[in-house]
């Protein structure tokens, strides 16, 4: 299989797996017993491609730099830095503005005439978008700089949704200057 179908099938069996682990709220024990076994089921076959996504990367030197940099940034784990990797061909070889609208994070306007519309994100990857929006609420949490670029959106009155979003965006923009320039995470890069 090739890097991007193992990444996009870990997707795919995650999914099955939350709407496995839904259903067995409301299934009778019976039923809840095959649910369990589908689940297990699951969740050794997303091992078996984490290992085969794992060895992919590892097995391209280009990969694998990239992946070890992604992964250096706090908030950015194993399957963010694979999904940049396969997803993500470009990073570190666009400018900031291609690069956030390539992965829809770039905010767009929405004017027709004289009427002037809210600035809004749409487009780009969608599986890019994703991994790199679950990243950005750990790196809230755990990455100095992008907590402090949200606290201080917070504290000039914005949208908790738009701030999140303007992380997402800044948390691009510093892996792809990362890539661009082959450094680790270093915070003085923001």
């Amino acid at each position: 299989m090739v890097l991007n179908e193992q990444i996009s099938r870990r997707r795919q069996l995650v999914l099955m797996q939350t709407a496995e682990k839904n259903r067995r709220d409301t299934a009778s024990p019976a039923t809840r017993d095959h649910i369990d076994r589908h689940i297990n089921w699951l969740q050794a076959e997303i091992k078996v491609l984490e290992e085969q996504i794992s060895q992919a990367i590892e097995a391209n030197p280009t990969w694998a730099e990239t992946a070890k940099r992604v992964d250096s940034v706090p908030g950015i784990g194993f399957i963010t830095a694979a999904t940049l990797v396969a997803d993500l061909p470009e990073l570190g070889q666009l400018n900031r503005q291609k690069i956030a609208a390539l992965v829809g994070v770039a905010p767009f306007n929405h004017d027709s005439g004289k009427h002037r519309g809210k600035r809004r994100i749409f487009g780009g990857r969608t599986a890019v978008r994703s991994v790199l929006y679950m990243a950005t609420l750990s790196a809230i949490r755990h990455n100095p700089v992008i907590k402090a670029f949200y606290k201080r959106l917070l504290a000039k009155g914005k949208v908790k949704k738009v701030a999140l979003t303007a992380c997402m965006r800044k948390l691009l923009v510093i892996l792809n200057t990362m890539i661009k320039t082959g450094q680790d995470w270093n915070p003085s890069i923001s």
